[in-house]
């Protein structure tokens, strides 16, 4: 099948076979190595992306199902050489050991943040559940998430602005 999906902003047209994961696709056709390979059953979160600007699970998706709709990537969230909000606060709160989960995390505490800008604790762990770790203990994911929070309420700034640019449409603006 012939499908056309924008991904990170750049539209692609491809043949897939009709039983193509968006998780295959993105990572073998179009070079989005970020978005990793956990389980292949949906339980890790690892392969989680944005479709249309709200979380999924790539490996639960056919790429034929994305015909027509926009991805976003880990890849996708950087801004002219700057980290996503999100993805600094991981980095400046060491929120990651191997780095396996860490892109399905980020996209996850995105659509998170989206839904309640300023979470509890609680509301972190719950709001990532389907996403596994198995090496941090959660503690400073819960942290940065809070972090990046944070840092995203109106008029903390220019990152604020920003998140609010990607949150509105994954692919900024588009």
């Amino acid at each position: 099948m012939r499908i056309t999906v924008t991904v990170d902003g750049t539209a692609y047209t491809d043949e897939v076979e009709p039983r193509t994961l968006l998780v295959h696709h993105l990572r073998e056709k179009l070079g989005k190595v970020g978005t990793v390979v956990g389980c292949d059953t949906s339980n890790c979160g690892a392969c989680t992306v944005h479709l249309d600007g709200h979380s999924v699970k790539s490996c639960s998706v056919l790429a034929v199902q994305a015909d027509g709709h926009e991805v976003t990537t880990i890849e996708g969230l950087a801004r002219d050489g700057e980290l996503h909000p999100v993805q600094q606060a991981f980095h400046d709160n060491h929120a990651l050991q191997c780095g396996f989960c860490t892109p399905g995390m980020i996209m996850q505490s995105i659509d998170l943040l989206a839904d309640n800008p300023d979470p509890d604790d609680r509301a972190v762990r719950e709001g990532l559940e389907g996403n596994l770790c198995r090496c941090t203990g959660y503690q400073n994911i819960v942290k940065a998430v809070r972090d990046a929070a944070h840092h995203m309420r109106p008029g903390a700034g220019p990152e604020a602005e920003r998140l609010t640019e990607n949150t509105a449409s994954p692919v900024g603006g588009e």
